[in-house]
């Protein structure tokens, strides 16, 4: 007897034309030979046919799940291994920086002043143009400092001309004090030979060869002779003191012509200050001079910036110096210039926190108190050839991170 099994295959979209889904048939398979009954005749299933046919494959849901699940696997890798880098970035280096964005660039700028009064006759420096030292700014009309000179050199030849008449008076005087000590020999001579002539009128006198009239005669002479020693004598003392007050007078006129040339030598030195000149290399900024305006000394004219010798104050939180040494990297982001970082060296710590400079320093003795975490600022110099290049100027936002491996000496031993 012959026993039929019915068996289910698929059909490819290809095979039953112009079918594009696939469709169940029903096929007769024969059993192994065995004996064989009576055979029944199985009509073959009717084929299902659709009439929708686009002449392009549907949409495979498959794909699309694939798809999404590769997109998903390349996200997941993609940030695995972002998460990778920076996490060994952080516990390579991360970890040991530290950070702040209060930080800004400083430059010890000078505010420009005259040092004498005057009107400014000329402007030279013009705003955000770079100057070099001994450069010209600003020019004040000079006509009153040239008048002074005029004047003090006057003067000059004045006291010069009286020093030499002095000199001449004291040549005189000297020749007076020889004449004087003349005199003085001359009446010592007579002096000498009228004392004589009296020992001998007294002797005569003794034994009558001579009158008294002889004897009183010379005496007087003797006398008179003694007179004009003594007058000599007063007119050498008078002679030498005069000579001595001509040598004052003209130690005094001496004094008076160093005075002389030194306001003549101040006078050119206010010449000299009537042209206003850049102390340094800089950059003009903020001027407040027009020509023609009065200024007074010590009177703000303009500021000059030194560009390139620029550095950065960052102020550090007091729980972060304790990784902070002197001569340690410090890497610095400029806000301005993203694209451009710059590395610095930690240059000095600040010996007190900036409470402690401010007008107004803060009092905890008394009242309530809150604890507030203090910042200190910490100076990183700018390496010269960055300065150089005049991209970072005063007051410019940075953010500083100091590498806390490296370094000298502790936050403790920083002077």
């Amino acid at each position: 007897m012959e026993t039929q099994v019915n068996k289910i295959a698929l059909v490819k979209p290809e095979q039953a034309a112009p079918v594009t889904t696939p469709v169940l048939l029903r096929e007769t398979v024969e059993a192994p030979d065995r004996a064989k009954p009576a055979q029944t005749e199985v009509r073959p299933a009717p084929v299902i046919t659709t009439e929708k046919s686009t002449g392009a494959p549907p949409p495979a849901k498959r794909n699309g799940k694939g798809r999404r699940s590769l997109v998903l696997l390349v996200a997941a890798l993609l940030l695995g291994s972002a998460g990778s880098y920076f996490g060994y970035e952080w516990w390579t280096s991360g970890r040991f920086m530290v950070s702040t964005d209060d930080a800004y660039v400083g430059a010890d700028f000078t505010t420009v002043s005259p040092r004498i009064a005057g009107y400014v006759t000329t402007v030279l420096a013009e705003t955000n143009k770079p100057v070099r030292a001994g450069d010209a700014l600003v020019t004040l009309d000079d006509s009153d400092e040239r008048l002074a000179i005029a004047a003090a050199e006057s003067q000059i030849a004045l006291q010069t001309a009286a020093i030499g008449r002095i000199d001449r008076q004291i040549d005189a005087a000297k020749t007076a004090v020889t004449q004087a000590q003349a005199a003085i020999d001359s009446a010592q001579a007579d002096l000498d030979l009228t004392a004589a002539d009296l020992k001998r009128a007294q002797k005569l006198k003794q034994t009558e060869f001579a009158s008294p009239q002889t004897l009183e005669r010379a005496t007087a002479a003797q006398e008179k002779a003694q007179a004009s020693l003594d007058t000599a004598k007063a007119g050498l003392t008078s002679a030498e003191a005069n000579v001595e007050v001509l040598q004052a007078q003209r130690v005094e006129a001496e004094r008076a012509l160093d005075q002389d040339r030194n306001t003549l030598d101040q006078k050119k030195l206010d010449l000299e200050r009537t042209v206003i000149r850049a102390p340094f290399d800089g950059v003009i900024g903020n001027r407040a001079v027009q020509s023609g305006q009065y200024v007074s000394p010590g009177q703000r004219l303009l500021a000059l910036v030194p560009l390139s010798k620029v550095y950065v104050d960052a102020n550090y939180k007091e729980t972060q110096l304790a990784g902070i040494r002197v001569g340690a990297p410090a890497e610095i982001g400029v806000d301005a210039y993203d694209d451009k970082p710059v590395t610095g060296t930690v240059e000095s710590i600040a010996p007190a926190s900036g409470a402690v400079f401010s007008l107004l320093p803060p009092d905890n003795a008394t009242g309530n108190f809150t604890k507030v975490t203090q910042r200190v600022a910490v100076r990183i110099a700018v390496p010269a050839n960055v300065a150089a290049e005049s991209l970072l100027r005063p007051g410019m936002s940075v953010v500083v991170s100091i590498d806390s491996r490296a370094g000298g000496k502790k936050v403790a031993s920083s002077e």
